[in-house]
């Protein structure tokens, strides 16, 4: 088998990267080749994503992979739920609006206005959060209706980044799920819902599976950049998906953790689970790779230390995340506890003051120092797992012996050791470059380098690092485990 070289681009909320993955017939190797910001912009009052720059990026990391010689493909993955509008001649309409913009305050009541919730949850499987999509266009309806009037298609982030690249106008279906305008039973938009909250299906593009050849890279942008042709390929575009398909699971029931700005908690399922007690739960049914139904629940994650951490920058306190967790490992435990989804931690700012605000109202002790907040942090969202945990047993009946937990969050022994500690399971941690792993991987899946998913997490677990954290403490965590979801109530 010949080796082959592909080209992930993963976009992050805070920054993205252009990686490069090798693959040998056995394993799958990766380096980064551009790294840059990727800072919100707020204009006017409304928080936009810069996409020109993005796309300068990746045109850049386009022109450093030349030196690495014939490139195969190349995949995006991106956060979720956000959007670009296209006119009819194939352009952007305005820069895609920031799902953290207020543009969406309200929109989620007022769409049970429109559709009875029962049956929007039924026909979705979503989880109700005021970011999603379909709630970004309730507020345009109101708010610039001439502006979808204009709209030719509407195209979720990594598509439109697909879209200028080769010209393909189409939805992958892991980040079409994450509209809540999905049916997450035939995995096509929901007429249903578009109808009944005045959403024009025109604007909406076919829906593709993971692993879709959409083309190649156009002639116009090959010869501004001086490079050959290589061929675009679909992967999981919600970088949730890309990550889970690199999760090196070797049993069918597993619980994975994919831990970054957000975590998302869930396992994958065959069929989605819809019913009274996983609508009243708020867990979603999110579209993964080979047809695969990601069964979990979005929890603010390591947003909140990366936020504080901004706060303290700004009173010129520079810390890495490493000596923040340093000074987290050494403070007295459970002083205090928060709801990391708690909607006053969703807003950018500082979050340390909104922390201690948080316990002052709910009579705990306040944390005084760095330190403190961090641990109260991280102690607060293994509790959160824990939860979460007992929530997708709950509704899928099942056991699982052990966590795996993806992404940059594992860079955290502390959090890690705190999950396996709460949730009394052992956590697998890695690989920290689950979503670039899983986009490569995919890449080769496509093209058919790899079979299947099974071999796409065969190889993963054959090419990265993992560590594991036994449960200690169980006691203590179980008695303030039980505190804590008397706070929650």
């Amino acid at each position: 088998m010949s080796h082959k070289n592909v080209l992930a681009v993963d976009f992050g909320a805070s920054s993205g990267r252009v990686m490069l993955g090798n693959f040998d017939g056995n394993r799958l190797s990766i380096q980064e080749i551009h790294r840059f910001p990727n800072d919100p912009v707020i204009l006017n009052g409304t928080m936009y994503w810069d996409f020109l720059r993005l796309f300068y990026e990746v045109k850049q990391g386009l022109m450093k992979a030349k030196k690495y010689g014939k490139i195969d493909s190349i995949g995006l993955d991106t956060w979720g739920v956000d959007f670009g509008l296209i006119d009819k001649e194939g352009n952007l309409l305005e820069n895609p609006v920031h799902y953290r913009d207020a543009r969406t305050a309200g929109m989620l009541e007022k769409s049970f206005g429109k559709m009875d919730k029962d049956r929007f949850y039924q026909i979705t499987g979503s989880q109700f959060m005021e970011i999603n999509t379909v709630f970004q266009l309730l507020a345009l309806l109101e708010k610039r209706p001439g502006l979808l009037e204009g709209t030719s298609r509407l195209l979720l982030m990594p598509d439109l980044f697909n879209y200028y690249l080769c010209g393909a106008q189409v939805s992958e279906y892991s980040i079409a799920s994450t509209t809540q305008m999905l049916d997450a039973r035939t995995k096509m938009w929901s007429k249903e819902v578009l109808e009944s909250l005045g959403i024009p299906e025109r604007i909406l593009g076919g829906i593709v599976p993971c692993g879709t050849r959409l083309g190649f890279i156009k002639n116009g942008i090959c010869q501004e950049l001086g490079i050959e042709p290589m061929e675009v390929i679909a992967v999981a575009g919600h970088d949730t998906q890309s990550a889970l398909a690199a999760v090196p699971a070797r049993d069918k029931d597993f619980i994975f953790i994919s831990c970054g700005t957000w975590s998302l908690f869930g396992t994958e399922l065959d069929e989605p689970v819809i019913n009274g007690v996983s609508e009243r739960l708020n867990i979603t049914n999110e579209g993964g790779c080979q047809g695969k139904i990601s069964f979990l629940k979005n929890i603010i994650g390591l947003w909140l230390i990366q936020e504080s951490r901004r706060q303290w920058i700004r009173e010129g306190k520079e810390y890495s995340f490493g000596h923040l967790e340093q000074m987290a490992a050494d403070a007295k435990p459970f002083k205090a506890l928060i709801d990391p989804d708690a909607p006053e931690f969703v807003p950018a700012g500082n979050i340390p003051e909104r922390i201690r605000s948080y316990c002052r109202k709910s009579g705990q002790k306040v944390p005084e120092n760095e330190a403190e907040l961090v641990r109260c942090i991280d102690e607060s969202l293994a509790l959160k797992y824990r939860m979460t945990l007992e929530e997708i047993k709950m509704c899928t009946g099942r056991e699982y012996p052990a966590i795996h937990m993806v992404g940059g969050g594992t860079q955290s022994g502390l959090l890690c050791q705190m999950t396996a500690n709460a949730c009394h399971c052992p956590v697998i941690a890695g690989p920290v470059e689950a979503t670039v792993l899983g986009n490569a991987a995919m890449q080769l899946l496509a093209t058919g380098e790899l079979r299947d998913l099974d071999q796409v997490r065969s190889v993963v677990g054959a090419s990265a690092k993992v560590s594991i954290y036994e449960p200690k403490d169980t006691d203590q965590w179980e008695q303030v485990y039980g505190q804590y979801k008397k706070m929650l109530e």
